[in-house]
């Protein structure tokens, strides 16, 4: 049964104190992060981990807008997760440190930078919902950061819940090799308990508070289950150790606990297999075990392995251990700008030891940055301390030259760490102050949010001088301006949105560029040629150089790439980014006096703006994964509204009343498809969306977009 400690246990015992305070042992450390599709319980959860664990003394809930973990005003106001939050809490004597957070598509990078920077996570499932779209995005997030993962199938007690057709998903939807550690003990409203596999107790909860738990008989009508999913679980084990195995054949002796544990945790760190738990984080069960799994299968900083990086001088690929006793390494993942402490910079410590008062360099862009303070958050709230090490994830006080995606190390043994990489916007608007005196603050605002969400980007129209906005759809952009509203005291006059369309080329081309600038003294010189052709879809932005030695001096080639990588920012058709292409720099000349880097710049630029209409451009349009979940009444109806957006229908499934559509929409398209629906449905349908690729637009639409007559 799990051990309860409540605030007072923890506040009372020195014991406890002490190693929280001097915790040396990283094998003690969970760095984990709670993730899942929107509205399956994720805030609920955690809420219930820190209260179980005694960090909360009540419980809040989402819909009251009374969470710890969701702080900001519209968070508690819209009932979503918006910004990813951190917290710590003990359990076991262990030191969990959570990171919550948002299920909204439109706050994904959210997600993406606190995997990049955890060591497992708690993927939560609707045991309604099932594997949902958002589901997958963050699975697949998790699979590219090589996370280990153990899974909570919650609000088992909702009508329509249905524990092993969750797990079924998970292994056709996310091809994951699930491992069944408990079953649930009653369906919806009478949902009440737990059969632990490993254990083979049956626990039932006695009241409404989740902290009675009593042991009881494992239920007649559940044996049978019991049986086939206990053989399925040491069969799984017996697999991966030998001790087992050769006890499972032979019957020659017990199989105990913790050797099951021990397996379970190996097949866990290693990637193999996801652990599966049963509960209702509302209804308050299953989340004491859920902690138990946390301490039991999820790796410590101590099962990672050693952090991999480039020497900033040679681009020579180092490795640094996780022990205090290496120089220390650091990655920057958010930057937040908080209201009593000004700049805020979540870190990640790898390696070494990092102080407050101590100076730091940033080996990203060669700049020594002071340490004013550091950090320990719970949400909102701050607990100063003086010394972290590997291992910790804590805030920053005091660095300003420091974004996300930086790498802080020890000056004399710099090292680069793998950056973090965000997707492209899909969506922007145009905003301008209501009034001269806001010029100022929207300039602020707009440049300290950018700062804080790398997938918010800012841009000038040169032709109307207005400020372009662009994010990851309508909610997120939404929730930016109203944050300038109350965080900034910025009035502004907001545009309709727009698709973010980009362009590329279907053709291959070759150009010359020449600058050539005369002024009685040194003058200027670039000289360049190059060949463009396309890149494969999805692929990006190429450069290679098949330069002959000699033509042009190396000084000149990052010049020359940069003025490539300027050029494609604006394309030929509509003055959209181009994307997915190849240029080679084939030959060019130099003056021994006139040649500059702004020179071989300004070539380049000029060959890429000449090449490109003359390699058939084409225009590219983000297209939308959309799932759609509606009661039988309404199918033929939505059906047809999706085929006149353009839209393809990829699988329907039934589930039991409603129907699941999954479609691929254009997001030209989808604009106001929340109130279309609901007229559709009377209200009883919803849906999901998230960006899938982009796709080249038909010869018809493109001339619409263009403005083409």
């Amino acid at each position: 049964m799990p051990t309860v400690l409540t605030r007072k246990d923890i506040k009372n015992n020195p014991k406890i104190n002490s190693e929280h305070d001097k915790m040396t042992n990283k094998s003690l450390i969970r760095n984990i992060g709670i993730v899942a599709h929107i509205d399956a319980g994720k805030t609920t959860t955690t809420e219930r981990l820190l209260f179980y664990s005694g960090k909360l003394y009540r419980i809040g809930n989402v819909d009251e807008g009374t969470t710890a973990m969701d702080w900001m005003e519209q968070e508690q106001e819209r009932g979503i997760t918006i910004t990813s939050a951190a917290t710590t809490c003990l359990w076991r004597n262990h030191e969990v440190n959570i990171i919550d957070t948002p299920g909204h598509v439109d706050f994904t990078a959210e997600v993406e930078r606190s995997l990049r920077v955890l060591d497992g996570a708690v993927v939560v499932f609707c045991g309604v919902g099932g594997v949902q779209p958002q589901s997958e995005t963050v699975w697949r997030q998790a699979d590219k950061y090589k996370i280990p993962r153990i899974t909570f199938i919650n609000k088992l007690d909702r009508i329509g819940a249905n524990f092993l057709g969750v797990v079924k998903q998970m292994s056709k939807k996310l091809h994951a090799k699930p491992i069944v550690m408990q079953l649930p003990i009653g369906t919806e409203d009478k949902f009440k308990g737990v059969v632990d596999l490993v254990k083979m107790k049956a626990f039932q909860y006695s009241d409404e508070l989740g902290t009675k738990i009593e042991e009881i008989e494992i239920p007649e009508d559940l044996k049978s289950n019991v049986k086939k999913y206990r053989e399925k679980l040491i069969e799984t084990v017996s697999e991966a150790d030998e001790g087992i195995l050769h006890k499972f054949v032979s019957g020659s002796g017990k199989i105990t606990t913790d050797e099951i544990i021990a397996t379970v945790r190996k097949l866990t760190v290693s990637g193999h297999s996801v652990p599966v738990f049963a509960g209702s984080s509302l209804k308050n069960k299953g989340v004491q075990f859920l902690l138990d799994a946390i301490v039991d299968f999820l790796p410590s900083p101590c099962d990672i392995p050693a952090i991999t990086g480039t020497e900033p001088e040679t681009n020579k690929v180092i490795h640094r251990n996780m022990d205090d006793k290496e120089p220390a390494s650091a990655l920057a993942f958010k930057i937040q700008a908080d209201p009593f402490v000004g700049r805020l910079t979540y870190i990640r410590v790898y390696s070494g030891k990092i102080k407050r008062g101590h100076s730091i360099y940033n080996s990203t862009r060669c700049v020594r940055e002071r340490i004013s303070k550091l950090v320990r958050m719970h949400a909102n709230d701050r607990e100063e301390v003086e010394e972290i090490g590997c291992g910790d994830i804590v805030g920053v006080v005091g660095l300003k030259k420091t974004f996300t995606g930086d790498t802080l190390c020890n000056e004399k043994e710099p090292i680069i760490l793998e950056n973090i990489r965000f997707p492209q916007p899909v969506i922007w608007l145009a905003i301008e102050p209501k009034s001269k005196a806001d010029e100022e603050k929207l300039s602020k605002a707009l440049s300290k949010l950018s700062e804080e969400d790398p997938t918010f980007k800012l841009k000038t129209d040169e032709q109307t001088g207005q400020a372009i906005i662009s994010g990851m759809g309508e909610l997120h952009l939404e929730v930016l301006v109203e944050r300038m509203k109350r965080e900034f005291g910025v009035v502004a006059n907001v545009g309709k949105p727009h698709v973010a369309y980009k362009e590329t080329i279907k053709n291959t081309a070759k150009m010359e560029g020449k600058f050539v600038r005369q002024t009685g003294g040194h003058g200027q010189y670039g000289h360049v040629v190059i060949a463009v052709e396309p890149n494969s879809k999805g692929e990006g932005f190429k450069f290679e150089n098949d330069i002959r030695e000699g033509r042009i001096p190396r000084e000149y080639f990052s010049s020359i790439e940069k003025g490539i990588i300027s050029a494609l920012e604006t394309g030929p058709l509509g003055g959209f980014p181009v994307v997915d292409i190849k240029v080679t720099l084939l030959d060019g000349s130099y003056h021994e006096v006139d040649s500059s880097d702004i020179a071989f710049k300004m070539a380049a630029s000029i060959a890429v703006k000449e090449v490109l209409p003359k390699a058939k451009p084409v225009l590219l349009e983000p297209i939308m994964k959309l799932e759609v979940i509606t009661p039988d009444d309404y199918l033929g109806d939505i059906l047809a509204d999706i085929n006149s957006r353009r839209g393809k229908i990829e699988n329907m499934d039934t589930s039991k009343k409603f129907h699941i559509i999954d479609a691929l929409v254009p997001l030209a398209a989808m604009f106001g498809y929340s109130s279309a629906l609901r007229s559709l449905s009377q209200g009883r349908a919803t849906y999901t969306m998230e960006p899938a690729f982009y796709e080249q637009v038909s010869e018809k639409i493109a001339k619409e977009v263009l403005g083409v007559i």
